[in-house]
């Protein structure tokens, strides 16, 4: 049975009872095995936690912030679609980026003032991110390489959004979920939410039950074989 009636809800959920380890072992079971992105994306902070449907945006290198005698148009647009990206998000939702070098920052602060005030749920690049100390104290949720504070203005440019990208094995479509926390960040397929969310709220709870009865002294080798779960 489903616990929940809305996303909302299930952000909720998830914040409360849930951590990625337990929604990735669920995954691990269904035959789903590289759900994580890169290990070497990670909180910005330790404690953020990210929860929401992917909102996937693809950018490029380029090497001027202009470029003239350009065949593209976009290349004659500072960010190209950065912006209308960023305007387009919808309450909920992860502004996800890849497809560029990591010679620059993908994300800073006053992308993180926009995001906030319409409604998104965090950030997650493939790359680094900056104005860190803004972004501490917005408390937005970002996840990234790291800290590094070259501009992104003349080395890259997003060239199109909500459609599938591809971010170490993952592929991301609109719409996947996407949950983060200090152990990483995982994909969830849009179209097993409901069963990968149930399992782990299942798994955590029972998580909870070998837990006490390994402090009173039972054996691992035991809790395994009476809960299934280790």
């Amino acid at each position: 049975m489903k616990l929940w009636n809305s996303d909302q809800e299930l952000f909720e959920l998830a914040r409360r009872e849930l951590f990625t380890c337990v929604v990735g072992d669920i995954m691990d079971k269904m035959r789903l095995y590289h759900q994580f992105l890169p290990q070497k994306i990670q909180p910005l902070r330790e404690n953020m936690v990210v929860i929401g449907r992917a909102m996937p945006v693809l950018s490029v290198d380029v090497f001027e912030e202009q470029i003239e005698n350009t065949h593209n148009p976009l290349m004659a647009k500072s960010f190209g679609l950065m912006l209308e990206a960023l305007d387009d998000l919808k309450t909920g939702e992860v502004y996800v980026n890849t497809g560029s070098s990591p010679r620059n920052a993908l994300w800073g602060e006053l992308m993180s003032t926009r995001a906030l005030k319409l409604g998104a749920a965090g950030a997650v690049v493939n790359g680094f991110t900056r104005d860190t100390l803004g972004i501490y104290r917005l408390n937005y949720p970002t996840f990234s390489w790291g800290r590094y504070g070259q501009d992104s203005a003349p080395r890259y440019k997003v060239v199109d959004f909500r459609i599938p990208i591809e971010i170490g094995a993952v592929r991301v479509e609109p719409g996947d979920m996407i949950f983060g926390d200090i152990d990483g960040v995982l994909v969830v397929p849009s179209k097993i939410v409901d069963e990968v969310f149930t399992k782990a709220l299942e798994k955590a709870r029972g998580e909870k039950l070998v837990r006490k009865a390994i402090e009173q002294g039972m054996s691992a080798v035991d809790a395994f074989a009476k809960y299934g779960i280790m």
